[in-house]
């Protein structure tokens, strides 16, 4: 096998959390395919690869992987008819791969010029199209809702009376609107444009509804004992991970010493970790890209798979009529 070209983040804490590794593995976020060479290294009998980007697929697919590795174009929300077969394990690494990030021409970084796309697929909407017409309330909300961004609609202001005069598409035209509306970083903050880049990917890729149906499905294509381990970057996943989680393992309700605690479905999942694990020092020193990073593992039941409210999760949603 040649090696991979980008590092997968919490690797190492991922393989301790779920050893032994043995079986089936599906790797529903395969990008350049790090978490599944380490599964396989680590001892998994086979890995099912699945991305949504054609390019991924298509890249690892010119390597020589063996008869241990299945490719799927595909999203993860449907993980369990990707697999086909019950699974002893499930690796999602959620949002933007480095890849993605390194290729100025997909649109997703505000440091290299390039298309405004964040299309991690090959169709629907892409950024431009939606910085382009969608009003500023609309605008604001994915801003404010998706991304946490406190300068939501002063910012779509500023794009909407930009487009004005041309349309924005590119990724650096865009950085630089959003980076005149907001104070100058100091040293060691992020760039002021990540929260709307970040708002705006997750509203091109529908990611949150992606991530919960993908939650779901690994309930469903998980065998009992099955571990279930989610990589994420940023508070709002990560809140969403941790409440499914936490919900799954859950056995009784609150109660109080006025009402005994109610008793609830089964658990379907235990928790491996009791809370995220993140990057230690060296990790940070070898790949900075891995100081937002959460690890979270959680090993399937033999309770039959339910589904999940949306809302009990605090899945973030736009409003139906604008505004906040």
């Amino acid at each position: 096998m040649e090696a991979t070209p980008h590092i997968p983040v919490l690797l190492k804490p991922l393989l301790e959390a779920v050893a032994p590794v043995r079986g089936v593995w599906l790797d529903g976020t395969f990008g350049a395919g790090g978490y599944a060479r380490g599964l396989l290294d680590a001892g998994a009998d086979h890995v099912i690869g699945v991305d949504r980007d054609p390019l991924a697929v298509e890249m690892a697919a010119r390597q020589d992987w063996g008869d241990r590795l299945t490719l799927v174009q595909g999203t993860f929300s449907e993980l369990d008819r990707h697999a086909g077969r019950p699974l002893d394990g499930v690796v999602l690494d959620l949002g933007v791969s480095s890849m993605q990030l390194d290729m100025a021409e997909r649109g997703f970084s505000f440091l290299r010029d390039g298309p405004l796309d964040m299309r991690m697929g090959a169709d629907g909407p892409s950024a431009a199209d939606l910085v382009n017409t969608l009003d500023d309330a609309a605008l604001a909300d994915i801003l404010y809702h998706y991304g946490e961004e406190r300068a939501s609609r002063r910012i779509a202001g500023a794009i909407v009376r930009a487009r004005k005069t041309a349309p924005i598409r590119t990724t650096l035209a865009l950085a630089e609107i959003v980076a005149a509306c907001l104070p100058r970083p100091k040293p060691g903050q992020s760039h002021p444009a990540t929260r709307s880049f970040q708002a705006l990917r997750i509203a091109v890729n529908a990611e949150f509804s992606q991530l919960v149906q993908g939650l779901e499905a690994a309930e469903r294509a998980l065998a009992p004992d099955g571990q279930l381990a989610v990589v994420t970057f940023h508070s709002l996943e990560d809140r969403i991970v941790k409440r499914f989680m936490q919900s799954r393992a859950k056995t009784e309700g609150g109660g109080s010493r006025y009402a005994p605690a109610q008793v609830v479905d089964a658990p379907r999942f235990t928790l491996v970790t009791k809370r995220a694990v993140g990057p230690d020092d060296e990790e940070l020193a070898l790949n900075p890209r891995s100081r937002s990073a959460k690890l979270r593992v959680a090993r399937r039941t033999d309770a039959p798979a339910g589904t999940v409210d949306p809302d009990a999760l605090a899945v973030p949603r736009l409003p139906t009529k604008g505004g906040r």
